[in-house]
């Protein structure tokens, strides 16, 4: 049944991808959401990362900013680099509308999230504020989290976290001033009690996020909670992570 959910959610895209000829996120050529081209140049994450954070390093086991204070969920993995073509594509998802960038992103996740080998119950997405989404109108996190957990044959819960206070954007924060920006800025519903939960997020820096998000899911009672990204900020990128 969730495969032929999933099926008839890509073929609706396909078919409107012949009414409206799409174009690439990544580089911009016309004829697909997401060209062949920008599909082999995502840098993918699958290399030695951190057990915990999943940031990038030479050798396994814990970083050393998880051994110093580890996140609230059990471990976080990115698909890709926050780098071209994902940047492109995530940034078309985010502020120019495209939501069809969605499904296009997660069909080229689901390999990568089925090697994580996560057993899971429930998929939910960050959600916006109030504000946010009225401005936004849609949560483009969640434009990814469903069509991935119909893929995988996931529940999808995303009324099951709700943001209970505004924050200042995340970009530019230090990792101290991150987690201090989302400290309780979230509750969970009962619904995940005794649940193994997989959230989601675009983008992740230091992680702050996803685990103030982990930190309510577990305070409802979850099982287990897993982070899951399309892609992760290096530092190497002008991003400030101390």
């Amino acid at each position: 049944m969730a495969n032929l959910k999933y099926g008839a959610y890509r073929a609706l895209w396909s078919a409107l991808d012949l009414l409206f000829p799409p174009v690439c996120g990544g580089c911009g050529k016309t004829g697909s959401r997401w060209c062949a081209d920008c599909q082999s140049r995502v840098n993918v994450l699958n290399g030695v990362v951190c057990e915990v954070c999943g940031l990038p390093q030479t050798q396994p086991g814990m970083c050393s900013g998880c051994r110093v204070e580890r996140p609230r969920f059990y471990a976080l993995r990115a698909w890709a680099v926050f780098d071209e073509p994902v940047q492109s594509a995530l940034h078309k998802l985010k502020y120019r509308r495209d939501i069809s960038m969605g499904e296009a992103i997660a069909s080229q996740m689901i390999p990568f999230v089925k090697n994580l080998n996560w057993q899971i119950d429930l998929v939910i997405p960050i959600p916006l504020s109030k504000p946010r989404l009225k401005e936004r109108g849609y949560n483009q996190v969640a434009m990814i989290a469903k069509p991935l957990a119909m893929a995988l044959g996931l529940q999808y819960a995303p009324h099951e976290l709700a943001r209970q206070k505004a924050t200042r954007t995340q970009v530019g924060l230090s990792r101290v001033d991150r987690r201090a920006n989302v400290r309780g800025a979230f509750c969970a519903g009962s619904g995940v009690k005794d649940r193994s939960v997989l959230i989601m997020d675009d983008v992740s820096t230091t992680g702050s996020t996803l685990s103030a998000g982990a930190e309510a899911l577990y305070s409802a009672g979850a099982r287990q909670v897993y982070a899951l990204t399309v892609a992760r900020a290096l530092p190497h990128h002008d991003l400030r992570q101390v």
